[in-house]
């Protein structure tokens, strides 16, 4: 398959099948599905390595999507790029007011 001669995970032949059908040129390059399927797969990874890393530090293994919106929310790069984007199931980030913490007595 196109996926494997170019060692990537996302399916280069449904994503250009896509790119055809969705109007978005009047023809696509062969190139095209290539190179937008190695991005997404960055881009995939990029977010799940960020989660992982925010599952390991909290140590918790299971329910990864709070963790993808807390790791995209507080990655200032991948905030800007999915700042319109609302994951199912995230939650919110956490956020106490400074007035709302307990005062700090110095002693």
């Amino acid at each position: 398959s196109r996926s494997n001669r170019a060692g990537l995970q996302f399916p280069v032949g449904r994503i250009h099948r896509l790119l055809r059908k969705g109007n978005y040129a009047e023809r696509v390059g062969p190139g095209a599905p290539v190179y937008l399927a190695a991005v997404m797969e960055y881009l995939a990874a990029e977010v799940l390595e960020l989660a992982g890393n925010r599952a390991r530090d909290n140590k918790k293994e299971r329910r990864i999507i709070p963790r993808l919106q807390l790791a995209i929310r507080n990655d200032e790069e991948e905030n800007k790029l999915l700042r319109r984007v609302t994951i199912a199931q995230g939650g919110v980030l956490p956020n106490i007011q400074a007035v709302l913490l307990p005062k700090r007595t110095t002693e």
